[in-house]
Order: C-alpha cells, then sequence, then structure tokens
C-alpha cells in the first residue's frame, strides 16, 4: 500500500490493528490483571520470549495502540508511555545511566528538566550544561564518562534552537546517545530521526493530545543508535535482537520499576486528541507568527523571543529544519509595564502554566514555572524578570490580536 501523509496515517492507524466489533477508535480496556490459559505463556511473556500482558503497570492494549501511533508518527522503531513528559525522561535517564556516567546538557532547559538533572548530578551522575546553539560547545565539554547528550528542539521559554544537525553527527562519530525532546514541536513539525537523534522525548500533554484534559508522556527509540556498544545494558534484557536493548531496559527498568504507568482513560483522551495534530498546530503557528509581528512592532515590548521572526538568532535554522516555527514565543516587556497588570488586562489568553493547548496560554516567568532557579540561573537562561510566556492556541486570529493590542494600550 502507498505510504500515506501524516495525517491520514494517524487517524486509521487504530484501524489498521483491527480492534474487536469493528471500532474506529482502540477501546479504553481498564483491566489491569490480564489471564492465560497456559501458565507457560505467561512466563514466556515475563521473560521477554513472548509478545502479551502481563499486568497493567507495564503495558495494556489501550497504552499499546497510543504508543503504536507515537511511532508511527515519529517514524520509529518503538515507544514507551509513561504518565507524564517528566516521567519518561526520569525514568529513561535512571533506567540507562548509573552512578560516575555523565551527561551533556543543553542549558537552555524547561524548568522541571534542569532540576531533575541537578538531581542527578547529586546521585552521581554528573551534568555539564552548555549552550547547545552551537555544536562545538556540546564537544567540548565531553568526556570519557560521557553516554549522553539532551537537547529540546525549540527552548522554553526563550526559544533558542539547538544545533541539531551538528550535534547528531557529533553523537553518532562519538557513539553517545542523542535524547532529544521534541515537544515544542512535535513530530507533526519536525522529525529528530533527520538528525541522527537516538531516542526522542514528546510531552503527550502538550500539542499531541492538544485538549489540556490529560497528562502523558512518551519515549520513541528511532532504531539507529547501537545498543549492542552500550555498556549499560542489562544481561536480562539481552535475550532479543540488539535493537531492542534499550527500548527494553526503559520499558522494564524505568515504566516498570518506577510506575510511572499511564492510566488507559487518559491514553484513549491523548489517542483521541492527535488525530488533529497537524490541523491545530498550523493553525496555532500562524496565530503564533503574526501575534509575535504585531509585538515585535509595539512600543510597549522591548524584545520578542520566537524562531519565526527574521531577528531571531537561529531563524534561518529553524527555517531549514522546521516545517512551521512553533506556537509559544515570549516578550520582554517596557520598564513602564507591570508583567502581573498585562497578563490581568488580556480577556481571551488565559494565565496558566499549561502549552498546547487550544486556548492561547500566558504566564509570568521568572515568578513562577522558572521561579526556583533563583535570579542567576535565570538570567544565565536570558530569562528577564518581565519576561511573558505565551502558548498560542487556535482562537480567531483578528480576536487575539485585538486582545493583546488592548492589553497593551492600557
Amino acid at each position: 500500500m502507498k505510504k500515506k501523509h501524516f495525517t491520514s496515517t494517524i487517524l486509521h492507524a487504530d484501524r489498521q490493528g483491527r480492534p474487536e466489533h469493528g471500532v474506529l477508535h482502540k477501546p479504553i480496556h481498564t483491566s489491569v490483571a490480564f489471564g492465560y490459559e497456559d501458565a507457560r505463556e505467561l512466563a514466556e511473556v515475563f521473560q521477554n520470549k513472548r509478545k502479551g500482558y502481563a499486568y497493567g503497570r507495564q503495558n495494556n492494549p489501550t497504552i499499546d495502540a497510543l504508543a503504536n501511533k507515537i511511532t508511527l508518527m515519529e517514524q520509529g522503531l518503538d515507544s514507551v508511555i509513561f504518565a507524564t513528559g517528566m516521567a519518561a525522561i526520569g525514568s529513561t535517564l535512571l533506567a540507562l545511566l548509573r552512578s560516575g556516567d555523565h551527561i551533556v546538557s543543553s542549558a537552555f532547559l524547561f524548568g522541571n528538566t534542569n532540576s531533575l538533572f541537578n538531581t542527578l548530578n547529586s546521585l552521581g551522575i554528573e551534568v555539564t550544561f552548555v549552550d547547545a546553539t552551537d555544536a562545538s560547545n556540546v564537544e567540548a565539554a565531553i568526556k570519557p564518562n560521557t553516554k549522553l547528550v539532551f537537547v529540546e528542539t525549540i527552548a522554553n521559554p526563550v526559544t533558542q534552537v539547538a544545533d541539531l544537525s551538528a550535534i547528531g553527527e557529533l553523537c553518532e562519530k562519538r557513539k553517545l546517545i542523542y535524547f532529544v525532546d521534541n515537544t515544542m514541536t512535535s513530530p507533526c513539525l519536525f522529525l529528530p530521526i533527520t538528525v541522527k537523534a537516538s531516542l526522542i522525548i514528546n510531552s503527550l500533554t502538550k500539542y499531541i493530545g492538544g485538549h489540556g484534559n490529560a497528562l502523558g508522556g512518551c519515549v520513541t527509540d528511532t532504531g539507529l543508535y547501537d545498543w549492542s556498544s552500550f555498556e549499560n545494558i542489562y544481561d536480562n534484557y539481552k535475550n532479543k535482537d540488539s535493537s531492542q536493548w534499550g527500548i527494553t531496559q526503559i520499558r522494564k527498568k524505568g515504566l516498570r520499576d518506577f510506575g510511572a504507568a499511564l492510566g488507559p482513560e487518559a491514553a484513549h483522551h491523548l489517542s483521541v486528541g492527535s488525530d488533529t495534530l497537524s490541523l491545530r498546530i498550523k493553525h496555532a503557528c500562524d496565530n503564533a507568527l503574526a501575534i509575535a509581528k504585531f509585538c515585535e512592532n509595539h512600543p510597549k515590548v522591548n524584545k520578542v523571543f520566537y524562531p519565526g521572526l527574521s531577528t531571531h538568532p537561529q531563524h534561518e535554522r529553524a527555517r531549514e529544519l522546521f516545517n512551521h516555527f512553533g506556537a509559544i514565543f515570549s516578550i520582554e516587556l517596557d520598564a513602564s509595564i507591570d508583567c502581573f497588570d498585562f497578563l490581568n488586562s488580556l480577556e481571551l489568553v488565559v494565565c496558566s502554566s499549561n502549552l498546547g493547548d487550544n486556548r492561547s496560554l500566558g504566564i509570568p516567568v521568572a515568578h513562577t514555572i522558572y521561579y526556583e532557579m533563583g535570579a542567576e540561573r535565570r538570567a544565565s537562561m536570558g530569562i528577564p524578570e518581565s519576561m511573558v510566556r505565551f502558548s498560542i492556541g487556535i482562537e480567531d486570529q483578528a480576536d487575539l490580536i485585538a486582545d493583546f493590542k488592548q492589553a497593551l494600550a492600557d
């Protein structure tokens, strides 16, 4: 059969698995336990010799259907679903790394990821933060014990775009795991496999789910990394083809041992939401570009951080890599405007901490999601005290611009 485009593939992903009774969506399977007529079959499932279901914390038919969708989106080998995006990052790193290992990470990180990496440092997994917009900074930080490089596609909230292609070439050459957080772009705007990513993280809560009604996270193995050369794979997980060693260890030592399992009801919400990803995100990106341009020309806005603007330091890179420039942007307000008063003046934009919702959301960055970092760390990331971050939704563009116009006029 001829290969289908993005939306056609995702819309019919469940149906290709021939779900029971001809239903178009994979049903919600709420059972925690799964029975077997032959006890040997259950043992083989536990021993990774047979595909099947052993316990709801590890897998479930509804969860597997969602994982299949994400794998198709990312054009990867296999995926593991978690309760949240942070659960996916933390469980994966703790499943693959050991005390004494070293990570090179972009310094421009989501606040909770930064907090997690500081925790890893305290546990003996060293993390070096670098400016990942230049691959030479990553290369300079690599040590003999470096196992992994972690970057975000578009950084939140200052929107720096990592040197994704060059870092991928570097990781391939040095045989390092290349872990790319695709949340801000989603597989609709960018495929990390094209820059030789080994593992891809998506917070399903954001654009893939899209409706702000379910948490979820996912790690996808692209199949590009040679796990037979990775010394941290446990012998228990080497009883399959080596291409499965990494994702099996993530599923067993990460998902199973830490127990950060997604519930089937949430999986169903996320799966149904993902059907319209392409339609939603393209409209949101168009809205974001229009509002960013409006703000760039407004006298009460000192600076706009958005890769779609020609003034952005990585604009050309973003134009070459991504189908669109994303739907988040941040602004630095003039000193004459209080960021709280400005947000309170917005009528259509909701003051909220989420991203990727159908509704437009705004938040004062330094006072909320990056508050724990402290002023010095915020300054190193380029986050001013007057910064407001926006996640633009799918409202009518004219209404959104009118809302920004009236709020900035107050």
